[in-house]
């Protein structure tokens, strides 16, 4: 056991932790969320405001809801789509925090390019 109270034996499964940010990493996906983050809406007003193929709204919707992400409830014969957590706000308020903080040093990130590509 460290001073700071951490097993330095114990293993830490990251996987959700990859997953989650993945699912928020593509800019489609975060758009949603963001506009979602702000209420209730229906494909047809994420087309409208995002500027996007509803198949393409869709589609990303649906990975969201399958991530347990968003859900849909049903309205009359349209699906009204939310965000199923509130602390996904607080995740993306901290990650705004963090942005403000390191400002353009977090555009660096790529340049290291993908884990899996690094040990290829």
């Amino acid at each position: 056991m460290t001073p700071d109270g951490h097993d330095p034996n114990c293993v830490v499964d990251l996987g959700p932790a990859v997953a989650l940010f993945r699912s928020l990493a593509d800019p489609t996906r975060l758009a949603i969320v963001h506009e979602l983050a702000r209420g209730e809406r229906r494909i047809v007003d994420l087309t409208k405001t995002l500027g996007w193929a509803q198949s393409t709204v869709s589609a990303h919707v649906a990975c969201l809801r399958d991530c347990g992400l968003v859900e849909g409830r049903p309205v009359g014969r349209q699906m009204l789509y939310r965000l199923t957590r509130p602390e996904l706000l607080t995740v993306l308020a901290a990650a705004e925090d963090l942005l403000a903080a390191t400002g353009n040093a977090v555009a660096l990130c790529p340049v290291y390019g993908d884990e899996q590509e690094a040990t290829a």
